[in-house]
């Protein structure tokens, strides 16, 4: 386990190297070019967090606990202000102990999220960290309307070991979840992952199908424990977060499985949704292997993004 930790944290250190070039040295070359900490020093740090897709909330909740610290501790040297600015970071993606409460209890997970984003491939990774864990899973395939969204589920299931309950193309979400919730009942299932279809161009109708969909649960599975992650593409930057906006009025989110977090300039927007959605990221994306995608840790994160070494790594 501690060799797999290692090695997701060394992946995320990589990972975030567009991200480390387009806020951190950034950051860095302000705390070694001021001599003083005056306005153009916290305007220069502003912008270069604005532009590293913190958000202009996020930033401003950062630089005011930052002044104020500076003031508080009397400190003098810009080059001070990075510890201050990192344990600043790490305090506004701290929402408390994230939960996966779900894993020991009965439960039904929905995942949503626009076409693209990387939906399905996270259902299944997620199914085999499950199943490798001792839990018993079922899949649930409700994306019945994008073409060969089945079938890419059903392969993800013959790699994780996992049963799948699907119906033909087309055919009404909410039959495939009424007869997944059947299913994960009669086989005594741990936990049911249901892909649901993510499309916001008709965000109507995608209320009301989500709306459908959890009826049926609420009805037919009242003693489930209920988790709803939204899929978001790390590398779309604030439109990721704009897409979360939109989802948390068609369901109730409990979490975010932040994707492709490699090779992004952007994943500064981490911190943002965190901070501005109150929603915890719940899992990290960095690859397309099935242990590319882990648990989120605010730590760990802020630690590899500023290349903070580790003890225990």
């Amino acid at each position: 386990m501690e060799e797999k930790k290692k090695g997701f944290f060394s992946r995320l250190v990589d990972g975030l190297a567009k991200t480390r070039d387009n806020i951190v040295s950034g950051m860095d070359s302000i705390f070694s070019g001021f001599s003083a900490i005056d306005e153009d020093f916290y305007e220069e740090l502003e912008e270069t967090l604005i532009m590293g897709d913190l958000g202009i909330r996020t930033t401003t909740s950062i630089m005011e606990d930052l002044r104020k610290k500076v003031k508080e501790q009397h400190i003098r040297e810009p080059g001070e202000c990075r510890q201050i600015l990192i344990d600043s970071i790490k305090d506004q993606m701290n929402l408390g102990e994230n939960a996966y409460e779900f894993e020991s209890r009965t439960s039904v997970v929905l995942v949503i999220g626009v076409n693209g984003v990387g939906k399905t491939t996270s259902v299944g990774k997620l199914a085999g960290q499950l199943k490798d864990d001792g839990k018993r899973v079922i899949l649930a395939a409700a994306d019945t309307f994008r073409a060969a969204a089945t079938q890419q589920l059903t392969e993800w299931a013959n790699r994780a070991g996992v049963e799948i309950i699907a119906q033909q193309e087309g055919s009404d979400p909410a039959a495939v979840i009424y007869d997944a919730v059947a299913a994960a009942k009669s086989r005594k299932a741990d936990v049911l992952i249901c892909d649901t279809a993510g499309r916001l161009h008709n965000k109507k109708n995608l209320m009301e199908e989500l709306k459908k969909i959890n009826r049926i649960i609420d009805k037919e599975y009242p003693e489930a424990y209920r988790e709803t992650l939204v899929v978001l593409d790390g590398t779309t930057g604030q439109n990721a977060m704009s897409q979360a906006r939109q989802f948390m009025e068609a369901a109730d989110i409990t979490g975010i499985i932040l994707t492709k977090l490699d090779g992004t300039a952007k994943g500064g927007i981490a911190v943002a949704i965190q901070s501005e959605l109150g929603i915890p990221v719940k899992y990290v994306g960095v690859g397309e292997k099935i242990d590319d995608l882990q648990k989120f840790n605010s730590e760990d994160f802020v630690n590899a993004l500023f290349q903070v070494r580790q003890d225990s790594y």
